[in-house]
């Protein structure tokens, strides 16, 4: 049985991703901030899918916390075959000038310190067996920046790079690195970008059916489902009324 390791699995890709991998038959460990919501999650995946799951109740911003969560895993839970970074959010979505500096920490510390912390503890063990398979969630945000996206759209280019990085030096030790790029999905990402205003969060979709969780699980079933010869580097997903980043098309 395969172990995957999924941050960020309370709600949307990551509570998406963790159920399709269980139906996958992987032995899951699943991290977030809500534990209550990690608790729930637990609790559907033992009694519909009857897989081992193992929730862990941390902050991936906290460095130590990542530590110490990576540290406390059981020996059935330690080697870990995927590595799927789906913690991650925008916060603000204002011009640069009116934008606030907590939200560039709050984006930076999660989508960017938070996706090291914890690749950075998964994958010498990855290497001591010379295989496993790393996901990073990005977004189309980190191909091509749109107005007023600019430093959650700075934290996903970097994400993009650390990933290309990441395949360049892991590739001798069979280790194979993913993304998944998705364009508008509709998940609680706008309701934390604007700061818990739901009228905001729901105009960003107005006119348009934007992706769902499940398209995004898709993509990812896709990735880790190919023979060990196939390596996925990037799927770009879109809902089919949007071009790129800022060219929609609303009825």
């Amino acid at each position: 049985m395969k172990t995957a390791f999924v941050t960020g699995a309370t709600s949307g890709f990551g509570r998406a991703i963790a159920i399709r991998l269980a139906k996958l038959g992987y032995r899951l460990i699943v991290t977030g901030r809500r534990k209550e919501l990690l608790d729930t999650l637990c609790a559907e995946i033992s009694e519909n899918h009857n897989e081992k799951v193992l929730a862990l109740n941390f902050d991936v911003r906290d460095k130590q916390a990542c530590a110490d969560a990576v540290g406390s895993l059981p020996n059935e839970f330690k080697e870990i075959d995927l590595l799927v970074n789906n913690a991650g959010l925008a916060a603000g979505a204002a011009p640069f000038d009116e934008s606030l500096i907590d939200d560039f920490e709050r984006m930076i510390d999660t989508n960017i310190k938070g996706l090291l912390y914890i690749t950075k503890l998964i994958v010498p063990g990855m290497i001591e067996r010379q295989s496993g398979h790393i996901v990073n969630l990005s977004s189309i945000a980190g191909i091509e920046v749109y107005p007023t996206g600019n430093v959650y759209c700075a934290s996903k280019h970097a994400v993009n790079a650390i990933t290309k990085g990441l395949r360049i030096d892991l590739v001798k030790y069979g280790i194979r690195v993913s993304s998944i790029s998705p364009g508008m999905a509709e998940t609680e990402f706008s309701l934390v970008r604007y700061h818990g205003d739901s009228e905001k969060a729901k105009t960003v979709y107005k006119g348009l059916i934007p992706l769902n969780a499940e398209d995004i699980a898709d993509a990812l079933e896709f990735i880790v489902t190919r023979p060990a010869h196939v390596s996925i580097n990037d799927i770009q997903i879109n809902p089919s009324q949007q071009a790129n980043t800022y060219i929609s098309h609303r009825k």
